[in-house]
């Protein structure tokens, strides 16, 4: 039986091994555009060229006074400063979105590339990243570290997350969420499936990221996550969550938070959304057992999944 097990995962790797070769061929001709940049070194005269070369980044109903009262606000420039900063380039992240293109491209070929722009957003996190059908704007200022002062006030659960190697795995996540349907069922289990099916696509689309990267996690997390993951699995099981449909338990275990809420002691020592964890776990397990395409696995319903993951987590 191990023998089995030691050739079957050698084959495993072999053919990972193989569709990483051919995605590195896949052609992605991928422009990124600096427009944070040409903002901050523009000038009133500069301006009109600006507006016409973008004219989506200037809604139509505030005047040329208003982008010149910005290009002089001084909350704006020091914005402008620390992007800079921390962004003198953007080419590791050019390299990444390259590869996650590739990827894309790869396993949905009918998606197009889009334009990648930067752009700061005076700190709007909550679209940090956002896709349209030709463009992909990414909001620098919501990247900077979270131990800069311009989140100061946020609680650590949102700030841990802003940093930049959250970009390509919030990039990934966007897409994944326009591919994944939404759960017809209202069952917890249905959700954390859901929530599983877009880890998984972050694994398909972005195996360069770490597990921690991907989930959002510290390592520390997500060492917590994995030491704890038969009791938090037993815990569901036995307080018969996993087709209850009360949505009290998306806020409890699915959704951003300071922790998880077992409503036990332990409860600020654990990470939030093990919901989202469990799920991708199941996933994951399903994916192993089963032959099965990505885009078969985005139409499969969640209790197929679950029957057909026999999923039994580590001890």
């Amino acid at each position: 039986m191990l023998l089995f097990f030691s050739v079957f995962t050698l084959l495993s790797c072999g053919q990972k091994g193989k569709t990483e070769k051919e995605i590195e061929a896949v052609e992605v001709d991928l422009k990124v555009i600096r427009f944070d940049k040409k903002f901050a070194e523009a000038t009133p005269e500069s301006l009109p060229r600006l507006k016409k070369e973008f004219p989506y980044l200037f809604p139509r109903q505030y005047n040329d006074e208003v982008w010149e009262e910005k290009l002089s606000d001084t909350i704006q420039q020091e914005i402008n400063e620390e992007v800079n900063k921390a962004f003198p380039d953007f080419l590791e992240e050019t390299n990444n979105l390259q590869s996650f293109f590739q990827h894309v491209k790869y396993y949905f070929p009918e998606i197009s590339i889009p334009v990648v722009i930067t752009i700061t957003s005076e700190v709007d996190y909550k679209n940090k990243v956002v896709v349209s059908k030709d463009k992909l704007f990414i909001a620098l200022d919501t990247y900077l570290g979270e131990e800069h002062h311009f989140y100061t006030g946020l609680q650590a659960y949102l700030r841990k997350n802003f940093r930049e190697e959250q970009i390509i795995p919030d990039i990934a996540l966007e897409y994944a969420e326009k591919l994944v349907p939404r759960p017809k069922s209202r069952t917890y289990l249905a959700h954390m499936i859901y929530y599983g099916k877009l880890l998984y696509l972050k694994d398909v689309l972005i195996p360069f990221v770490d597990d921690a990267e991907k989930i959002g996690y510290t390592e520390e997390e997500l060492e917590w996550a994995k030491t704890n993951e038969e009791q938090i699995w037993r815990y569901f099981v036995e307080k018969e969550y996993v087709f209850d449909t009360d949505s009290e338990l998306y806020t409890r275990f699915l959704y951003p938070a300071p922790f998880s809420k077992f409503y036990l002691e332990l409860d600020h020592d654990s990470p939030d959304r093990l919901g989202q964890y469990i799920g991708w776990q199941m996933v994951r397990n399903y994916m192993e057992k089963n032959e099965v395409s990505v885009q078969k696995l985005l139409e499969t319903d969640a209790e197929t999944i679950f029957n057909k993951a026999n999923y039994k987590p580590q001890k």
